[in-house]
């Protein structure tokens, strides 16, 4: 079983398109949003045979902090330590529409913030959500990165840390496997940062990044695969002028 999943997981890595996008307003407030779409060419190249044979529906909408009370009895018995990191997700929104008569597969994650070090790793609120449900102990993830931002006076960062370098060297070891798998195919396997500005921008520590004309907004895009086994390229700093 833990082969069949490991696989799905690899199959959706290596077919899915992943945007976020970062707006952040003269006086420091903003919107972040994750937006994780399978694309459906690129799946089907993958799943061959079994494409035509899923049948799957699911759209639900849910603010996080509604499982708070949903399932009070499990979040009760949680530490107080998870607890407190759970609750820096109270506002974040997500939306799940999963359809196989549609061919529509789209997770959408979002956070208002006040600040943008307040800002949550938003690739963690559906595992953080089930988390609850469940009355799983944070221990017991297994993330080997974490994302957080700044933005202080003109100089904005979005941070990339490894926190299990062991499990980072099995993920980057079993993707390197699979990756003969889908060799040769032409799929869709992007990660897109959009990131908007209430200035002008004066200099991104990535060469790869597109500025727009009106110097305020930019745009990199990266290989899905390449983030998963070495999500410390996805650092960014921006300066302002």
């Amino acid at each position: 079983m833990k082969r069949i999943l490991l696989l799905l997981v690899i199959l959706l890595t290596a077919s899915c398109q992943v945007t976020e996008t970062l707006r952040i307003n003269p006086d420091g407030t903003g919107t972040i949003e994750v937006n994780e779409l399978r694309d459906e060419n690129s799946y089907m190249q993958l799943a061959k045979e079994e494409y035509a044979k899923e049948d799957f529906y699911r759209d639900t909408t849910y603010v996080f902090k509604d499982y708070f009370s949903k399932y009070g009895e499990t979040f009760a018995r949680t530490s107080k330590e998870d607890q407190n990191v759970y609750l820096r997700y109270s506002d974040v929104n997500v939306h799940i529409k999963k359809s196989s008569s549609e061919k529509e597969f789209r997770t959408l994650i979002s956070q208002n913030f006040k600040n943008a070090t307040d800002i949550v790793d938003l690739y963690k609120a559906e595992d953080y959500a089930d988390n609850i449900k469940n009355n799983y102990a944070l221990s017991a993830e297994e993330h080997y990165f974490k994302v957080s931002y700044s933005y202080v006076g003109n100089r904005f960062n979005r941070t990339v840390k490894i926190t299990d370098s062991i499990f980072l060297k099995r993920e980057f070891d079993r993707l390197e496997k699979y990756k003969t798998y889908y060799k040769g195919l032409k799929l869709v396997q992007s990660y897109v940062l959009n990131y908007h500005f209430p200035r002008k921008i004066q200099s991104v520590s990535n060469p790869q990044a597109k500025i727009s004309e009106n110097q305020k907004s930019l745009s990199i895009e990266f290989l899905l695969t390449d983030c998963v086994q070495n999500p410390t390229i996805t650092n960014l700093e921006v300066i302002l002028e």
